[in-house]
């Protein structure tokens, strides 16, 4: 795909992060752009940011819709054909996912299984619904995003991601998984699969909202002690994050700050990890990895598979926190922001 010019994409997740940079990118390279989110506020945003820096004859329109549900993606699949007149689209980036789950030992069933849902079924909803419309541009390119827990399934000692990660392995199967399938029975279209590393975006507050969460300045004194048990809490005295006798305030500036962080703190902005997306769709790249974390961990888990969970063997010479399985000093492992 030499350009994205006069082309027709759909974006989830594109609220915020990297869903939101993608469509305002597309949108300046004269590609019209369906983006949805299950926030309207932040995806009407979107659109309208995109609209700006959009050339004449670009159409953006926004979208509210849960992937997790298959009717609202297929609400949204009739909406956007409707509202951009088309019988097709050209390119479908599956971009929405929330974070959680952490535990399947300890995390709720309900919380583990909306991680779940959000960010595996609605990969496969929207691979279902935008498949045919894919094959009828002729020259279409579905755009999974996984994530550096799609191939090293933890986000270090004490940090356990089982929701999320069996999600992300999923992705990344599913996607491989479609190269030959259509190579031989659609090759109209083919699969990309994303792989980003620590991203700065609003992943964390977001997947607050998801889990009927408000905002971590907004939580009561209850829902900031529910998030962070006893033993959690014991860590992070121990590390010196809190003090002695934490309050329930500082529980929530924690959650506050971890979440400032994360977004303002990470090696790559969402705007630069959409533009190697795109670059690398362009390009006609399958795999996708964003970032030179991403690149770091895929690299050690190839070469020591049986060493991915032995921390310390894992990133052996890299120096300082990495060298004690604390990956996200070098580039962090946290998920990615979908």
């Amino acid at each position: 795909m030499d350009s994205f010019t006069g082309k027709l994409a759909v974006v989830t997740g594109g609220g915020s992060g990297m869903g939101r940079e993608i469509v305002r990118q597309l949108a300046a390279q004269g590609c019209s752009a369906a983006a949805c989110d299950v926030n309207a506020d932040t995806v009407a945003e979107t659109a309208a940011l995109a609209r700006e820096g959009a050339p004449s004859g670009v159409l953006v329109t926004n979208h509210v819709c849960d992937v997790s549900r298959e009717d609202q993606v297929l609400r949204f699949r009739d909406e956007l054909l409707e509202e951009h007149a088309s019988d097709h689209v050209d390119l479908v980036f599956s971009n929405a996912g929330i974070g959680g789950g952490e535990s399947f030992v300890k995390s709720s069933r309900e919380d583990w299984e909306r991680v779940f849902a959000v960010d595996w079924w609605g990969v496969y909803y929207c691979a279902r619904a935008f498949l045919p419309l894919l094959i009828a541009s002729g020259d279409g390119v579905l755009v999974n995003t996984s994530s550096v827990n799609g191939f090293w399934a933890a986000l270090g000692p004490g940090a356990p991601s089982t929701a999320y990660s069996s999600a992300k392995f999923a992705i990344r199967g599913f996607s491989e998984a479609l190269i030959e399938d259509l190579r031989t029975n659609a090759p109209q279209v083919r699969a990309a699969v994303v792989l980003p590393g620590h991203v700065g975006t609003n992943i964390i507050a977001n997947s607050f909202r998801a889990h009927g969460l408000a905002d971590p300045e907004d939580m009561s004194d209850a829902q900031v002690e529910e998030l962070i048990p006893g033993d959690v809490r014991a860590g992070l005295i121990k590390a010196g994050v809190l003090p002695d006798d934490a309050s329930a305030g500082d529980l929530r500036q924690f959650l506050v700050q971890a979440n400032a962080d994360f977004r303002d703190k990470a090696p790559l902005s969402a705007a630069d990890a959409a533009t190697i997306i795109l670059d690398g769709v362009r390009s006609g790249a399958w795999r996708i990895l964003v970032g030179e974390d991403a690149k770091m961990i895929d690299a050690r888990v190839r070469a020591k598979p049986e060493a991915s969970y032995d921390y310390a063997e894992l990133f052996s010479g890299l120096g300082g926190d990495a060298a004690e399985g604390r990956p996200q000093e070098a580039g962090s492992s946290r998920p990615d922001p979908a």
